[in-house]
C-alpha cells in the first residue's frame, strides 16, 4: 500500500514513474489525496513552476496526470461508481461529500481550494485488467487532514469520520482484492 499527499505537484521522472507502475502491477495499490482544481491556479511555489515554464500557476489535476500518464500511459481514469465494491469492503459509503482541507477550512471557513473547480469531490480510480482498482484517486478532498484534525474541536466530526471510514474501506479492500 502505497499512500501519497498532493500530487498535484508531481514531476515524475520517467525512472521514477517506472518504478511505480512495476510496484502496481506486482501487487501493490496506490492511493493519493489532497490536490484540488482542474485549472490553471496561482501556486505557492512560484519560483519551481516559472522554471518549469508554468509562469507561476499550476493546474494541479493536469500536473498529476502528466505523471500518471507515464505510470500508466495505457490505462484511463475513470469515476467510481457508488455501488463499486471499494465503497462496500468495511462500511456503506453511499453518502459520500468532500472532506476539507483544515488550513483552507480554518482560515476562511470554505470546504474547498483552488477556486470552482475544486468544489466537487471526485473518487476516482486505474484497474487493473480483471476490473479491480489498483490506483484510487481522491481529487478534491483532503482525507488525510480528515485523520489529522480527528481531535480537533473545530474541524467537524463528519469528515473525519467519512476520512477514516474511506480509509479503511481502501486499505481492506486492497488486502483482499
Amino acid at each position: 500500500m502505497l499512500y501519497a499527499v498532493e500530487p498535484g505537484h508531481w514531476q515524475l521522472p520517467d525512472d521514477q514513474a517506472r518504478q511505480l507502475r512495476e510496484f502496481i502491477l506486482r501487487g501493490g495499490f496506490f492511493m493519493c489525496d489532497d490536490f484540488h482544481g482542474s485549472e490553471d491556479w496561482p501556486d505557492d511555489n512560484r519560483n519551481a513552476n516559472l522554471r518549469a515554464g508554468r509562469g507561476g500557476f499550476l493546474n494541479e489535476w493536469e500536473s498529476f496526470m502528466d505523471s500518471m500518464s507515464k505510470v500508466f500511459p495505457d490505462r484511463v481514469v475513470e469515476e467510481i461508481p457508488s455501488s463499486d465494491p471499494i465503497f462496500h469492503t468495511l462500511y456503506d459509503l453511499d453518502d459520500r461529500f468532500q472532506v476539507p482541507g483544515s488550513s483552507n477550512y480554518f482560515a476562511y471557513h470554505i470546504t474547498y481550494e483552488k477556486g470552482p473547480t475544486g468544489k466537487v469531490p471526485h473518487w476516482r480510480c486505474i484497474r487493473d485488467d480483471k476490473g479491480r482498482i489498483i490506483v484510487a484517486i481522491c481529487h478534491n478532498m483532503d482525507l488525510g487532514d480528515g485523520w489529522e484534525n480527528s481531535d480537533d474541536p473545530k474541524y467537524a466530526e463528519k469528515w473525519a469520520s467519512l476520512a477514516y471510514r474511506v480509509g479503511m474501506n481502501y486499505f481492506v479492500y486492497d488486502l483482499t482484492h
